[in-house]
């Protein structure tokens, strides 16, 4: 009786203890999230504000000066031309590189071809040069291809995105079993059916985890746009907010009103499309 007495005592200490941990788990998470809003709820409360507000110092609640912030901006270029051109950018080349860069893991991952592993090494190797030393070479050739100045010119290369391919070719490597592509091809389906109505459905959380990751990428890229676009008309918008900068040195709101402009499509994408990161590392971490 004592005993059982002892071990009801020990289990209701057990789930007292649990419960307080877990009550003290989620009030560290949600002041974690708030420290980690709290810089985009002031950059989003700056744009309100004129620059003799800011420079008054910080302050919770908006201010009067949007409007005017909105008029300057607008007068030393139009944010929403270049709005349009990181969509049509970021848009078709995080579709170009999720979709190129799973046919390419595919292949790595279930085609025992000569030269395989080489191959595969030889684009993890390109992993490790950084994008301003292939900028000169690249437009070179862009300029040999008449694609200065064009957004095609942004476009195209994330066909082959070596990060893309990498994380992907792991992911299919824990997920895809062989069995069922042997299946597959007993059916009688041809590679490429196989690829596109077998394969790519298996791997839709880790296309969809990584192409979330290049659309950031390729939405804040500055340093490709600003060597190979000459037109204001095709500047994207991290150059435009620069140009803010440099045109409105003493006007801050300004700035901070770009700047929040910019990032409401990533704030967008990782609401909607959070929960496919976490499934896709929990997906990869698993191996079979």
């Amino acid at each position: 009786m004592n005993n059982n007495l002892k071990k009801t005592g020990k289990t209701n200490r057990f789930f007292k203890n649990f419960r307080m941990s877990v009550i003290l788990l989620y009030i560290f998470l949600i002041l974690l999230a708030i420290i980690c809003y709290i810089p985009f709820y002031i950059m989003i409360i700056n744009g309100t504000r004129s620059t003799t507000q800011i420079n008054l110092g910080l302050s919770l609640l908006p201010g009067t000066g949007m409007v005017e912030n909105y008029v300057k901006m607008q007068d030393s270029m139009n944010i929403w031309r270049g709005f349009l051109n990181s969509i049509l950018v970021a848009l078709p080349s995080t579709l170009f590189a999720g979709y190129f860069g799973a046919l390419t893991a595919y292949a790595f991952s279930k085609f025992n071809f000569k030269g395989n592993r080489i191959l595969f090494w030889l684009v993890l190797a390109t992993m490790m040069v950084p994008t301003q030393l292939g900028l000169v070479g690249y437009y070179q050739l862009a300029g040999k291809l008449h694609l200065i100045d064009t957004l095609w010119a942004l476009i195209l290369p994330s066909i082959a995105n070596a990060g893309t391919v990498f994380f992907l070719k792991m992911y299919i490597d824990a997920n895809l079993s062989d069995s069922l592509l042997e299946a597959s091809r007993i059916d009688g389906g041809n590679e490429f059916y196989i690829f596109n109505k077998v394969v790519f459905p298996i791997i839709t959380p880790g296309v969809a985890m990584i192409s979330i990751l290049n659309f950031v990428f390729y939405w804040n890229n500055y340093i490709t746009p600003l060597a190979l676009l000459n037109s204001k008309d095709n500047y994207t918008l991290p150059i435009l907010i620069a140009l803010v900068k440099g045109t409105y040195k003493q006007n801050i709101g300004s700035q901070y009103l770009a700047v929040g402009i910019s990032v409401i499509p990533i704030i967008i994408s990782f609401m909607f499309f959070s929960r496919y990161i976490i499934s896709g590392v929990a997906a990869g971490a698993i191996k079979e």
